[in-house]
């Protein structure tokens, strides 16, 4: 049998990358850093531009109003408090979970660090009583949560519900409330994927309410909120910290409305 093309590289590679010079070495690297970097650069430009992608106090109460089912409720509750991705809160395990102290042990899917947040009262309470009314199916499901449904949806040996059937319940609920917004269509030029709607609101625009809603409570403390997002670097966070119309137009009437009074007292001296 013949040998593939991209093991013919690989076995060149492995021959001659021990034979090369540092500076031979960062010259590739570099090559194959740019390479991709042109390669994969149209899936990388942000869609978004200056877009808030969380949710606002409106649009969240409206989606909240809509959730019929307990176990959405309360998933859905775990990201907009807690700032969970979509990937971590399928996966939260009733071990993780620390019922004298509330705390709550996850691992990051980002960098993969175990990390503890404290779950707030209110959410603490509707875990206990959720856990308490679905006992049987969490215990079926090896102690998970969010426990995948008997409808046939997936075919995943995975006992947790799957993050596309997520999405899937999420948009709809979105939907029902009356504020999903399409705000572009994807760029697919050059692919054999077909061009798809870009809504505004996502799973993760819970996550971004979340670390939000957590800076304006520490005061735009960048390096407490970073702690919260659970990320390494607080320029990260910033991304995700959004100002809505109401705040922003308010800051820029009290600055003009500041400026004019002094000019003013400056001319009338």
């Amino acid at each position: 049998m013949a040998t593939s093309e991209p093991l013919k590289i690989q076995e060149q590679l492995e021959r001659e990358l021990p034979n090369l010079s540092k500076h031979q070495l960062e010259k590739l690297t570099h090559t194959i850093r740019e390479y991709y970097s042109s390669k994969y650069k149209s899936s990388n430009i942000p869609k978004y531009g200056r877009l808030n992608k969380g949710f606002d106090d409106w649009q969240i109460q409206n989606f909240f109003r809509v959730i019929d089912k307990p176990k959405y409720r309360l998933l859905f509750g775990y990201m907009a408090n807690l700032g969970f991705r979509i990937g971590e809160v399928i996966c939260i395990n009733i071990n993780q979970i620390d019922f004298k102290t509330r705390e709550l042990k996850l691992r990051s899917e980002k960098s993969g660090q175990l990390d503890s947040l404290i779950v707030p009262v209110n959410l603490f309470k509707e875990t206990v009583a959720f856990i308490r009314a679905n006992r049987q199916e969490i215990e079926n499901a090896e102690g998970y949560l969010f426990f995948r449904e008997q409808n046939g949806h997936s075919l995943r040996a995975e006992p947790y519900l799957e993050q596309n059937y997520v999405r899937k319940v999420f948009r709809e609920y979105v939907q029902m409330a009356n504020i999903d917004e399409v705000y572009d269509t994807s760029d697919e030029s050059g692919s054999k994927r077909k061009t798809r709607r870009l809504h505004l609101l996502t799973t993760h625009s819970l996550r971004h309410f979340a670390i939000t809603r957590f800076a304006r409570s520490t005061n735009g403390n960048v390096v407490l909120a970073s702690k919260f997002a659970r990320h390494s670097d607080p320029n990260t966070t910033l991304r995700y910290i959004h100002t809505d119309k109401r705040e922003l137009y308010e800051a820029i009437d009290n600055i003009s409305t500041t400026d004019i009074e002094d000019m003013k007292r400056r001319l009338t001296k």
